[in-house]
């Protein structure tokens, strides 16, 4: 068994934005998700090792000491950050011209050729590489290894796929490795209490969306789940060995797409008296929000993604406007928090559609939102689009100072208007009369709460500020 590094690499002098918690941390609030795409392979493989260094404030020079010590470095790169991970692939190879490297990630699913920019990286590891990672830890040839590309006298070669994973519960638990290796106090969301852990219950999501990246790349259309016993047997591990943890989070596309799993999850962590949240779709009915909220939910996190039904369609979400608002008044009725996602700049985007959402938003009232800009990730469905009807503006996601840039541009509405709304959106939910009102009474009623609003809103408007230098 080679011994095997899996690595959520530094930023290249400076170069920022990328997978996971490097591209969150140069959002609005400083925030960091656990590796968990990495943690899976790594529990896997015996005796490897798990470092995240954004989370853990670690720099290349911090990090290119330990190449002599492994044989096999497993990277996981993204769009965003690709450029800035070669670089660092070939720093690792040039301080240890021995040791095997390989890439992972959405990124390289869909564009396996990108590996021949360096000659540094020896191989890369396509759609779900859980195993595929496995047996080159074992030593096995490249040739006999499913779902894997590599170079042969300087040409590619794409062995054929891996068969997706069905048996989840085969699959071991990646607490032991966030235990292992990873400091959980490192990672903060805002809206999650501190400190947090989160994990995937299963892969895969039903909905159709065109702009989202891991179900059209890696994970697949079709949910395939952990048990409810697996899950309760990991969360029973994070309360025994980790009792510091505060909140749970399922990191499932859409966890409430199986109700009845669902509840039944939802009623062992009620027995475990465990606190915990999810993402959901809008329109998980009221009894099956009281069962959950009756066993410990706290949060939901809910892609919204705009007010206009016309996107709504155009995207293929396969929600609507008055379910939205029925399933929110719902969880507001149960006390249940929401942390509404919003997306502008997505097709059909106008000026008019852009208020129409700021006033849904404003309306419906979710706890805290986040608000992206629409981004074409090659192997989408809005990639193609945006590359068929000339909509995309440049090939980079992010600025150089780690900004996300507004990459579509359409002959009605401009990528700089695009831009300009992310602020606008933001200014006008947070910057009114109720929405302080309630900040403010949560920031009075726990010293706990009060130190993390600070925090936030001095990032925020540091956050505001470097969006209009860069802009």
């Amino acid at each position: 068994m080679k011994k095997t590094l899996f690595l959520n690499p530094p930023s290249y002098e400076g170069f920022d934005g990328g997978a996971g918690s490097r591209y969150q941390a140069r959002r609005e609030i400083r925030s960091f998700w656990y590796p968990t795409w990495l943690a899976q392979p790594a529990a896997l493989v015996p005796g490897s090792k798990l470092i995240d260094a954004p989370a853990r404030g670690l720099t290349l020079k911090d990090i290119l000491p330990l190449a002599k010590d492994y044989e096999l470095i497993v990277i996981h790169t993204s769009t965003p950050s690709f450029r800035s991970d070669a670089k660092i692939v070939e720093a690792l190879k040039a301080a240890n011209p021995s040791v095997m490297i390989g890439f992972v990630g959405a990124h390289v699913a869909v564009l396996p050729e990108s590996m021949m920019a360096s000659e540094a990286i020896d191989f890369v590891g396509r759609n779900e590489f859980d195993y595929t990672i496995l047996e080159v830890a074992e030593g096995r040839p490249f040739a006999e290894i499913d779902g894997i590309s590599y170079r042969v006298d300087g040409k590619l070669v794409h062995n054929k796929e891996r068969a997706i994973l069905e048996e989840m519960d085969k699959m071991p638990m990646v607490a032991d490795v966030y235990k292992r290796d990873l400091v959980i106090e490192d990672y903060f969301i805002g809206y999650l209490l501190h400190p947090y852990v989160s994990f995937y219950t299963g892969r895969g999501c039903r909905s159709k969306c065109s702009f989202c990246l891991w179900p059209q790349t890696i994970g697949g259309h079709r949910y395939r789940t952990r048990s409810a016993e697996s899950v309760a047997a990991e969360v029973a591990y994070i309360k025994r060995e980790m009792p510091q943890v505060r909140e749970i989070f399922f990191d499932d596309d859409t966890f409430t797409d199986n109700r009845p799993r669902a509840e039944a999850i939802a009623r062992y962590l009620g027995e475990m008296g465990v606190t915990w949240s999810c993402n959901a779709k809008a329109d998980v009915p009221y009894e099956t929000l009281k069962v959950m909220r009756d066993n410990g939910l706290r949060l939901l996190l809910v892609g919204y993604e705009t007010g206009s039904q016309q996107i709504l369609n155009n995207i293929r979400k396969g929600t609507r406007i008055d379910i939205a608002r029925r399933f929110t008044a719902d969880c507001h009725k149960l006390g249940i928090k929401i942390h509404g996602t919003f997306i502008v700049g997505l097709p059909g985007e106008t000026q008019q559609t852009i208020e129409e959402t700021i006033r849904f938003a404003r309306d419906i009232n979710p706890h805290t939102i986040q608000v992206s800009l629409a981004a074409a990730y090659p192997g989408t469905e809005l990639y193609r689009q945006a590359v068929e009807n000339g909509w995309l503006r440049e090939n980079h996601l992010v600025s150089d100072e780690g900004v996300q840039v507004a990459s579509l541009n359409y002959p009605h509405l401009s990528s700089q208007e695009i831009f300009d709304a992310l602020a606008r959106f933001y200014k006008r939910f947070y910057f009114r009369p109720k929405k302080i009102s309630e900040i403010v009474y949560e920031m009075v009623s726990s010293p706990h709460w009060l130190v993390r609003r600070l925090r936030e809103g001095v990032e925020f408007f540091t956050f505001l500020a470097t969006r209009e230098e860069s802009a």
